[in-house]
């Protein structure tokens, strides 16, 4: 089996093909508002000193422009993934907001600043499953970079029609799990 064919290359699709369809519903905009204000609080609460952020593509929810609206979470220092592609590896670049994006080896917006590590890093989630497990998309740079700071408070940030039973997903070795995961409703469980 090619990894393009594999069961959790084919979960990936799935999930965002339904993410990419609720893009388009009339349920999108209230729900994209209730996980700007649970994500808002959870920030607040944790704190940090410097938040790592991510660029969103292909319908992900977009934490930057919903925690630029939030006067605490637009002070806080910010950070953008960095991804290359040979090493495979991943680290944050700070961010300022003034400067203009630049892409990474990946075709990703990323910023051109210093690099930095976070102490906070919201994670984007393609599905997520109990024990704060994440589903991404395929290439590891999150794993890798965790694997690396394993200090590092990670926030997955995910839908809650995302959520994967155990039938659907299992962890593997290299899988790390997420501090939390704040979905529309919340933080999950």
């Amino acid at each position: 089996m090619t990894p393009a064919s594999s069961p959790r290359a084919e979960l990936r699709r799935a999930l965002r093909e339904r993410r990419q369809q609720f893009a388009l519903s009339a349920d999108h905009a209230a729900a994209e508002a209730a996980l700007a204000g649970h994500l808002t609080q959870v920030i607040t609460q944790l704190e940090p000193q410097c938040l790592g952020l991510y660029a969103s593509i292909r319908s992900e929810f977009n934490a930057v422009v919903a925690l630029a609206a939030d006067p605490f979470c637009d002070q806080l220092p910010w950070a953008l993934p960095f991804c290359r592609r040979e090493p495979r590896e991943m680290d944050y670049r700070q961010w300022d907001r003034h400067a203009t994006m630049v892409p990474d080896e990946c075709g990703i917006a990323s910023a051109a600043g210093p690099v930095v590590v976070p102490d906070v890093v919201l994670v984007p989630c393609v599905g997520y499953a109990a024990g704060s497990y994440r589903l991404g998309y395929g290439g590891g740079y999150f794993d890798r970079f965790l694997a690396r700071h394993p200090h590092v408070t990670t926030v997955g940030v995910a839908r809650s029609f995302t959520e994967l039973g155990p039938d659907q997903f299992s962890a593997q070795p290299h899988d790390i799990p997420l501090t939390l995961i704040v979905t529309e409703r919340g933080v999950a469980a």
